[in-house]
């Protein structure tokens, strides 16, 4: 018994020790990218950058997932769990098919309630509803965003 709880202490103290990003999985032909540059950036360059950081990789022929999982990788190597990196990750997986999991990505993109008044919140249910096909959730998520107040400024 004492041996099976040590490996069991070991396997969890290795899997929540590091920070740092997984090993990468094999990309695709095609798909090949700067992933220690990529990695480094900052999250506004490497998320908001339309002609760098993840978008150009995402923009290729087949690299989708490979794109995701570098969002992923970013978000686990620099300890960020903000909403905009999950929203992205989703989109990508989602146009790549992967809907299970763009859906459980989207769903930790919310914000707290006292935070959404742009509407943000209505704009993930309209998506995942979309995503799962349900056309009530779907009409019900539309008629919240609309009833979101445009900007004054």
């Amino acid at each position: 018994m004492p041996k099976r709880l040590a490996l069991i202490l070991s396997c969890t103290l290795l899997a929540t020790s590091s920070q740092a990003a997984p090993p990468p999985a094999a990309v695709p032909a095609g798909c090949e990218h700067d992933r220690a540059r990529l990695l480094a950036l900052d999250e506004n360059r490497f998320d908001q950058d339309l002609d760098g950081g993840w978008r150009t990789l995402a923009e290729k022929p087949g690299c989708k997932l490979a794109a995701a999982d570098l969002i992923r990788d970013y978000r686990q190597a620099h300890g960020n769990d903000a909403g905009l990196l999950y929203w992205h990750e989703a989109q990508v997986r989602a146009f790549a098919g992967q809907t299970g999991a763009a859906i459980a990505l989207m769903e930790k993109s919310r914000r707290p309630a006292q935070a959404d008044a742009g509407g943000w919140n209505a704009y993930v249910d309209a998506s995942i509803a979309f995503l799962r096909r349900d056309r009530p959730a779907l009409d019900k998520a539309r008629q919240e965003l609309a009833a979101v107040p445009f900007p004054t400024d």
